[in-house]
């Protein structure tokens, strides 16, 4: 239900299909009349300034999470002194749980809400989480540094993450959603837009951790205690600039809406189809085959990806030479370089996505272009170890590489992945769907941290005794051409499954009229 109507008719030089096909699909049309802005609908810039200023909003809040909870200090503005383990675990739950809640948001707005109230509601929740976070915790906790405090007593942080993970449940969903609707469903613009759409997430983490540093550098402060100096971080204020970026999107969302989106998004989408509880269609149903089978792959791309956070820092932390100009980088450093590159690229490539119209590869080769850039990053990883063997030291220049190629496969992947369900979920489940699909990136955000637990615990294998480090080093090189050669098996498997999902792609109306033709849709 996307670009396939286009493709029909360049093929068949008729204009015939083109107009059965936008007849027949259950994607609303773009609202008359919707101002143009650098080839869009103006609404894309609203969203696009909505999705940042959330996004800058959860990932200040996300830098600052496991370090407010393990830190010991709890005087004037410190930590909550848990332990590492019990940090991580917090962490990992609720990092899983805003990835699964939008399964719910989805289903909510598509059924009762409609996706701009949802997405009102979320920010409005989000907003209210983010600033209960920002309460200095030395105003609800009682007095005493080593005091272990009660799941009760912790009432505002885990109320607070709650709040967070709700609300993110009903934006996340219904704001891509909303994207897609902006468009008609053989409009090739539907790629690019969603490119568009995908800087203003990566505009956001940027934004965020730059922000943040510089806020928690300018209010830090330190202590003389018996011990020695004590550094406080005064992560309330970092909170409480988190919550004023989430109040920033919510405001866009209430005032610009109306005029810029029209009535896009206000009705729940089930009241937008004739008979919403009829049984999906042949068609239907093969589109989410198509879905679910695609989201299979998307594990597989972003377990691989998901390593630039664990794995892989941990790896440029010990065997990468981080020195520059005379001055060695922190690690923390190199996880700016993807959304940097992001930022850099990803115009470039929505302009080739917009220039090539009809003629961009499908959602299928984009896809597979992914998974092979990814297996490629990897693979400038194992120079990097084998470099890292003879010298000691691996240059930076490949992990700046391994950054570069996982990135460009990320814009293959991942904003054409939500345009793709946008395109293809029937309109009564579209939001829902859309949540189904983060609950695949869940699932690869479990496996990532799985195999990367794989590197062992620093024990030699050569020798079964405890060495800083060994395990690290011994493993890294199997880990990094495993994932790789992981990643080259499924496109290979994705192509030679190409000419069935090109046929699942296709609208029911538009029947197939040859397999090449249906895998270029795809």
């Amino acid at each position: 239900m996307s670009k396939s109507a286009a493709m029909n008719e360049s093929a068949a030089g008729s204009h015939s299909a083109a107009a059965v096909i936008a007849s027949s699909v259950n994607t609303p049309a773009s609202p008359a009349g919707t101002r143009q802005l650098l080839g869009h609908p103006a609404g894309l810039s609203l969203l696009f300034g909505t999705e940042m200023w959330e996004r800058f909003s959860y990932y200040a809040m996300r830098a600052l999470l496991v370090l407010y909870l393990a830190d010991t200090v709890r005087q004037q503005g410190g930590g909550l002194g848990f332990s590492q383990a019990d940090a991580l675990s917090l962490y990992g739950t609720f990092t899983m749980l805003v990835y699964v809640t939008p399964l719910l948001g989805g289903y909510l707005a598509d059924r009762w809400l409609g996706a701009r109230r949802a997405i009102l509601a979320g920010a409005a929740l989000m907003a209210l989480g983010q600033l209960l976070l920002a309460v200095p915790s030395q105003w609800w906790l009682p007095a005493g540094a080593s005091q272990q405090f009660s799941s009760l007593q912790l009432w505002p942080l885990y109320l607070g993450l709650g709040l967070i993970v709700a609300g993110n449940g009903l934006f996340k969903p219904n704001i891509a959603s909303l994207v897609g609707q902006l468009y008609s469903p053989a409009d090739p613009r539907r790629d690019s837009a969603f490119t568009v759409f995908y800087l203003g997430v990566n505009s956001g983490m940027l934004l965020a951790g730059v922000s943040v540093g510089l806020l928690l550098q300018l209010t830090g402060s330190s202590i003389d205690t018996a011990a020695g100096t004590v550094q406080i971080r005064h992560y309330h204020t970092g909170f409480l600039l988190a919550g004023l970026g989430m109040l920033l999107a919510l405001l866009l969302q209430w005032r610009l809406a109306p005029r810029l989106l029209g009535e896009v998004g206000l009705a729940p989408n089930r009241q937008q189809v004739a008979q919403p509880d009829t049984p999906l269609t042949a068609g239907e149903r093969d589109q989410l085959k198509a879905i679910l089978l695609l989201g299979l792959f998307t594990v597989v791309f972003w377990t691989g990806f998901e390593q630039m956070g664990g794995l892989m820092n941990l790896y440029t932390d010990h065997y990468i030479d981080r020195t520059v100009f005379g001055i060695e980088l922190n690690p923390a450093f190199f996880q700016s370089l993807n959304p940097l590159f992001i930022l850099l690229c990803g115009p470039l490539l929505a302009m080739l996505w917009s220039r090539l119209g009809p003629r961009q590869p499908g959602t299928v080769q984009k896809f597979a272009l992914a998974l092979v850039l990814l297996a490629a990053g990897f693979a400038a990883m194992v120079a990097a170890t084998l470099e890292q063997a003879d010298s000691g030291k691996a240059s930076l220049w490949w992990l700046v590489l391994c950054y570069l190629l996982h990135t460009l496969g990320e814009l293959c992947l991942s904003p054409v992945g939500l345009s793709m369900v946008s395109r293809l979920a029937p309109l009564k489940m579209a939001a829902l769907l859309m949540g189904l699909w983060y609950l695949f990136l869940a699932l690869a955000n479990k496996l990532a941290g799985w195999v990367g637990s794989l590197i062992g615990s620093g024990v030699a294998a050569s020798s079964g005794e405890a060495a800083p480090h060994s395990g690290l080093a011994e493993q890294a090189l199997s880990i990094f051409a495993g994932l790789g050669l992981a990643a080259v098996l499924s496109a290979i498997l994705l192509l030679m499954l190409s000419d069935r999902l090109g046929r699942w792609m296709l609208p029911a109306a538009a029947p197939a009229s040859s397999a090449g033709t249906a895998a270029k849709h795809g």
